[in-house]
């Protein structure tokens, strides 16, 4: 093993370095998220708009660049997941007691973070299956050239749209808190910018949460789509 890889090994197995995993892997979670949703958000300039950006990720890079996206995402979220559980770990065998009457007093969303990342990582394998494997023989036919067309009418069946928004919830309760985390983690948070920091991170987890949100919601409850 080379003195790199060894470098690699004790950076991961030790504590800062393993807040760092999480943090930038979060970062690269939080980033994707807002480029997500707002190339999700053309749905609503019309079939034309949403299937040119459809056709132009599928294609970007001569169709790898998707791919490569793809194959990122799923990294970062299965290093973001592993090493928060190792931290969790880690905490739980260092506990003392001054540890514990801080965790009783964390925000109820900190302490749900393991759960609701493992139920987002849940929803994230559906929702690739459902959209982008289309494992729904309707969707797979209505994908290939009208991706808008597919989306309207994926949102038709309630069962999951309501998967959809307990998803999203736990995401804005994770992100709430994990937003935060990320500025603390790199060194970023002080007495003067805390109160700034908890207001980005929460504003940014209800612009996110409503934004998602508002496809499946337009399209389930108030006809988005139907007529077209």
């Amino acid at each position: 093993m080379s003195a790199s890889t060894c470098s690699l090994c004790a950076f991961a197995k030790s504590s800062i370095g393993r807040k760092l995993i999480v943090a930038l892997t979060g970062l690269a979670l939080v980033l994707f998220l807002a480029g997500h949703l707002s190339g999700n958000l053309l749905i609503f300039a019309g079939r034309d708009a949403f299937n040119e950006y459809a056709h132009f990720l599928h294609n970007f890079l001569h169709g790898m660049g998707v791919w490569i996206a793809r194959v990122g995402l799923l990294a970062c979220f299965a290093l973001h997941l592993i090493f928060t559980v190792l931290l969790t770990k880690e905490n739980k065998a260092a506990r003392t007691a001054y540890a514990r009457e801080a965790t009783v007093q964390a925000p109820k969303s900190s302490l749900i973070m393991i759960w609701s990342g493992l139920t987002i990582l849940a929803f994230v394998v559906y929702h690739i299956l459902h959209f982008t494997v289309r494992i729904d023989s309707g969707l797979a036919d209505l994908g290939k050239n009208d991706p808008w067309g597919m989306v309207i009418l994926g949102f038709q069946d309630s069962i999951v749209v309501l998967f959809y928004i307990i998803a999203m919830t736990l995401l804005c309760s994770h992100l709430s808190h994990g937003v935060a985390s990320i500025f603390q983690t790199l060194g970023l948070r002080t007495k003067k910018t805390a109160s700034a920091i908890k207001f980005v991170s929460q504003a940014y987890a209800i612009i996110i949460y409503a934004g998602f949100l508002s496809i499946p919601i337009a399209i389930k409850f108030f006809g988005f789509g139907s007529s077209n």
